[in-house]
Order: C-alpha cells, then structure tokens, then sequence
C-alpha cells in the first residue's frame, strides 16, 4: 500500500494542487474612452483609408474597442442611436465597419458633443 499521508490525493488520484494566495490573475482593462488617444480623430486616418467608404469590417466586440466601450454598451445605446451596422440575417451577426464609425462619431460631436 502507498503512503498516502504524505501526499492528500483527491477522488481523480491526482494529487491536490498548492494553495495559492490569488489565484485569480485579472487581465489588464482595456482603457476606453478615459484615455483620448484611444478616440478616433480625422487627423489619425489617413486619406486614402477615408476614401474608402466602408473600410475594414468589424465585429461588435472591435467595433466597441474603436468607440471606447463595452460590446453591451454599443448595443443598448448606440444601435437605437443610428450607429451604421449590416445584419447577416435578422437574428444574426452585426457587422461594422470602420471608416462609417469614424464618420458616425465625427457626426454626433459636431451635433453637440453627446452621443444620445
């Protein structure tokens, strides 16, 4: 028989794993609108990419990362707003695309600064 008191073995027969003290490692947040270089600006895109009317396609998640907020926040707030997006099909997948959202944003802060 094996000495089991040396080593606690758990119902898999793998030996129990050490205790940490924070086993959780939290992923670096991504920064948002609290950081302005983060803002999509005329300056940044270059003329040839503003040329293009629809630029490069991107899904809710990149397309809330460009606007600085959360894919639940593009949804619930900016779609009901008029954010241009293409739907697959009726329940399906949002597609965006980056040189709409520029202007888009563009936009609403020449309207006066708030996006609704």
């Amino acid at each position: 028989m094996t000495n089991r008191t040396s080593v606690l073995l758990r119902k898999s027969g793998l030996p129990a794993l050490p205790q940490l003290k924070n086993p959780l490692v939290l992923a670096v947040p991504d920064i948002g609108q609290s950081c302005p270089e983060r803002c999509p600006h005329p300056d940044d895109a270059a003329p040839s990419t503003l040329s293009e009317p629809l630029g490069a396609p991107l899904s809710i998640r990149e397309a809330a990362r460009l606007i600085g907020c959360s894919a639940w926040t593009v949804r619930q707030r900016y779609l009901p707003a008029g954010l241009p997006h293409h739907r697959l099909t009726q329940n399906g997948k949002l597609i965006f695309y980056r040189n709409q959202i520029i202007r888009w944003l563009l936009r609403q802060q020449q309207k006066g600064g708030i996006v609704p």
